[in-house]
C-alpha cells in the first residue's frame, strides 16, 4: 500500500496529472478565465453596447422610489407580483428595476426581466430579459456554461480540477535549496520554446494564489449549500434574499410609501447607503429594504437589510453584518473576493488580468507540449527584435480594434435593438 502511495507522489505522476488536466481542460479553464474577466466590467460593457443607458451628470434631485416604480408599473402593467428597484451606485448610471419571475420566462433557469429607468426623469430607457444580452449571455456562460444548473455543478466540479491543475504545477515548479533563483528566471538564450516555457511556469506561480482563491470562491458560489452548511450561515449565500418575514399587522388603507420605508430602514444606520428596494409579495409581505455600511466588504451585494410591515410601518426584523458570526462573515465574503470588488478598483483590475492568465498558461503550455513531441520547431530570441515585433503587434491591434469598432458598432447597435423590440 505505502509502495503504491509513493508512485502516486512522484513528480512523473504529478507531471502526467498536471498534462492531462491541461491537454482536457486547459481550453475550458480559459473561457472560463476569459468570460470572468470581462464579467468584472460587465456593467462598463452593457453601456458601452448601449449608449442610451448612459446618464449625463445633473443638478437635478433623484426621481423618488414611488416615482420609479409607478414609472415601471406603467410600462408593466400586466406584470403583478415583486419589483425590486436597484440604486445607481455612480451618477451617470440608471436605476435597474428587476421583476424575477416574467411569464415569458416561465420554466427557465434564471431569466428575469430587467428594466433600465432614468434617475432623474423616471424614463424607462430599456426592457430586457436576462440571456438575451450580451453581457448576461457572457455571465451565464461564465457561471453555469449555458447549461441551468446542470452547469453549476459542473463549473463546481472543475473548480476542484483547477485547483489541482494549479497545486500540481506549483509542486512541479517548486525548486530545490540550491536553485531557487533559477526557479525565478526567464532564459532568451535557450531558444523560444524554452523562454515561453519558462515565461509559463512564472506566470503560473505568480497567479497561483490568485487561481486558488478564485476556483475557492468560485465553487461555493457555484455550490452555496455546503459552505452555508459547515458555517451555519444557512440564506446567506449571493443572490438569496434572507428570511421571509411577514406583516402583522391588519391590512387598511394607508399604507407607507417606499419612500417612508426607506427613510424607516435608514433609522438603525443613519449613515449607511441605500442599494435596493423591493416591494411586498402578497398582503402579508413586507418591504425589504438592502443598505450597505461604510464597512462593508460586499459592494455590490451589501448584507445590511431592513424589513418594514407596510402597513404599520414598523421595523419587521433586522439583519446586521456587524453581528454576524465569523462564520457567516465568512460566507458572505465569498461574491467581493471572486470578483475582486473586496479590493476596490485596483482589485478588480488586478482580478481582470488573472482571469486571462489560464488562457496564456494554457497556449504556453501546449506549446511547450507540441515542442516536446516534435510538432513545432524552435528558433533563437532575438529580444531587441522581440520587442519590436510586440510593440508592433500591439499597435496594428489597436487600429484594427478601432477599424472593427467603427464596423460592427452599427451592426451590433442593430441586433441589439432587434432584441429589444423581441423582448417588448
Amino acid at each position: 500500500m505505502q509502495l503504491r502511495l509513493s508512485r502516486l507522489l512522484t513528480r512523473s505522476a504529478w507531471l502526467n496529472v498536471h498534462t492531462y488536466l491541461a491537454l482536457s481542460l486547459g481550453l475550458v479553464f480559459s473561457i472560463i478565465g476569459l468570460t470572468g474577466s470581462l464579467c468584472i466590467y460587465s456593467e462598463e460593457l452593457d453601456t458601452l453596447f448601449n449608449p442610451d443607458l448612459y446618464i449625463e451628470a445633473t443638478q437635478q434631485p433623484l426621481q423618488s422610489p414611488d416615482q420609479i416604480i409607478a414609472a415601471v408599473r406603467a410600462a408593466h402593467p400586466n406584470r403583478h407580483g415583486v419589483w425590486t428597484l436597484e440604486m445607481p451606485r455612480t451618477p451617470h448610471s440608471p436605476i435597474t428595476a428587476w421583476f424575477e419571475n416574467p411569464a415569458e420566462s416561465t420554466g427557465a433557469f434564471y431569466a428575469p426581466l430587467v428594466v433600465a429607468v432614468h434617475p432623474y426623469t423616471g424614463k424607462v430607457l430599456s426592457s430586457r430579459f436576462w440571456g438575451q444580452t450580451l453581457t448576461t449571455y457572457i455571465t451565464d456562460l461564465h457561471t453555469q456554461l449555458l447549461l441551468d444548473g446542470f452547469g453549476r455543478q459542473i463549473m463546481a466540479v472543475l473548480a476542484w480540477l483547477l485547483c489541482v491543475s494549479v497545486c500540481s504545477g506549483l509542486y512541479l515548479w517548486w525548486p530545490k535549496n540550491s536553485h531557487v533563483l533559477a526557479a525565478f528566471s526567464v532564459r532568451h538564450d535557450q531558444g523560444l520554446c524554452r523562454f515561453i516555457f519558462d515565461l509559463h511556469r512564472l506566470l503560473g506561480v505568480f497567479s497561483a494564489t490568485l487561481l486558488l482563491i478564485l476556483a475557492f470562491t468560485g465553487f461555493h458560489l457555484a455550490y452555496p449549500p455546503l459552505l452555508e452548511y459547515l458555517t451555519s450561515a444557512e440564506g446567506m449565500g449571493h443572490g438569496d434574499e434572507g428570511p421571509t418575514v411577514r406583516s402583522s399587522a391588519i391590512p387598511n388603507d394607508r399604507p407607507i410609501k417606499l419612500q417612508e420605508a426607506v427613510l424607516i430602514a435608514r433609522a438603525p444606520f443613519p449613515s449607511s447607503e441605500v442599494r435596493r428596494i423591493s416591494t411586498p409579495r402578497g398582503e402579508t409581505g413586507t418591504y425589504r429594504i438592502n443598505l450597505r455600511q461604510r464597512d462593508e466588504i460586499n459592494q455590490h451585494h451589501p448584507m445590511t437589510t431592513v424589513w418594514i410591515d407596510r402597513w404599520s410601518g414598523q421595523i419587521r426584523d433586522v439583519q446586521n453584518p456587524q453581528k454576524f458570526s465569523s462564520g457567516q462573515r465568512f460566507t458572505t465574503w465569498m461574491w467581493p473576493l471572486h470578483t475582486g470588488e473586496a479590493y476596490g478598483n485596483t482589485g478588480k483590475f488586478l482580478w481582470f488580468l488573472g482571469g486571462l492568465s489560464p488562457a496564456f498558461l494554457y497556449v504556453s503550455g501546449l506549446w511547450h507540449w507540441l515542442y516536446r513531441r516534435g510538432a513545432v520547431q524552435d528558433r533563437p530570441v532575438d529580444i531587441a527584435a522581440l520587442g519590436q515585433h510586440l510593440l508592433a503587434t500591439v499597435q496594428n491591434a489597436y487600429h484594427l480594434s478601432q477599424k472593427a469598432w467603427i464596423y460592427l458598432k452599427p451592426k451590433l447597435q442593430k441586433l441589439l435593438n432587434y432584441l429589444n423590440t423581441i423582448n417588448k
